[in-house]
């Protein structure tokens, strides 16, 4: 018996990267696994393919986060295919840079949509559902603690967002048996960030191990604590950014 038998999972944004390293972590873990997409349906549907033929149960949905009732549908839908909901993982988000003077009032309402706006949704719904044991993990970012130089002020501010929200949620689904926590990737070798990419070197000088991290290193993290070890972390992060905040 792996430590997540008998659990379903939602991974927002589960269909590539860091969300689909978190989806197959947690489908070995013993848990069945909804996953959404926006427009990525080939990929969503290869994650789930490869859940299923380990053996697991998964189901994919399709959800623009940019809509406002994106993120409890995808909560209902979960609940429908596979008949609860315990581990909510808020993955969808947007890399964004640029300076402040070029921030379009579409841009700032896009990335609040999705990073901040989407995950407090998807906590409301997925918490009326959820039991004893239920865990809300949220991905957030190293510049929650760290923003090593300009062009990064929408990014930072729709990350430390989750901080309070995350903060918020542990204090009133704390006597529900409910946690809620923070995962802070630092550099992560995906094809939003390749590790060969055009800042790549500028990143990895800035963490103290000296190079980037792979998805799997995420997804490990959110396994803690969306099973057993993780019953007494919440209302925290967990920075797992090779030193990048030290």
């Amino acid at each position: 018996m792996s430590d997540l038998t008998g659990k379903v999972a939602l991974v927002t944004g589960g269909g590539r990267g860091i969300g689909a390293a978190i989806a197959k972590r947690l489908a070995t873990e013993g848990a069945a696994i909804a996953l959404t997409y926006v427009q990525g349906a080939y990929q969503a549907r290869a994650v789930a393919k490869e859940i299923e033929a380990a053996g697991g149960r998964a189901a994919v949905i399709q959800a623009d986060l940019t809509e406002p009732e994106a993120a409890a549908r995808a909560v209902e839908e979960t609940v429908r295919e596979l008949g609860r909901i315990d581990i909510l993982v808020n993955n969808a988000g947007f890399l964004t840079y640029g300076p402040l003077a070029g921030v379009t009032t579409t841009e700032l309402d896009r990335v609040l949509a999705v990073d901040v706006r989407s995950v407090f949704l998807a906590a409301q719904a997925a918490a009326r559902q959820m039991g004893d044991g239920g865990r809300i993990i949220s991905i957030g970012s190293c510049f929650n603690g760290r923003v090593p130089g300009a062009n990064f002020v929408l990014q930072a501010m729709a990350k430390s967002a989750l901080i309070g929200l995350t903060k918020g949620l542990a204090r009133e689904l704390g006597p529900l048996g409910i946690t809620a926590t923070i995962v802070d990737p630092g550099p992560i070798d995906t094809d939003m960030n390749p590790a060969d990419g055009e800042s790549a070197e500028f990143q990895r000088s800035l963490t103290a191990l000296g190079h980037y991290g792979q998805a799997e290193d995420i997804a490990a993290a959110v396994a803690y604590l969306a099973g057993p070890g993780g019953r007494y972390v919440t209302g925290t992060t967990l920075a797992v950014d090779g030193g990048y905040t030290v």
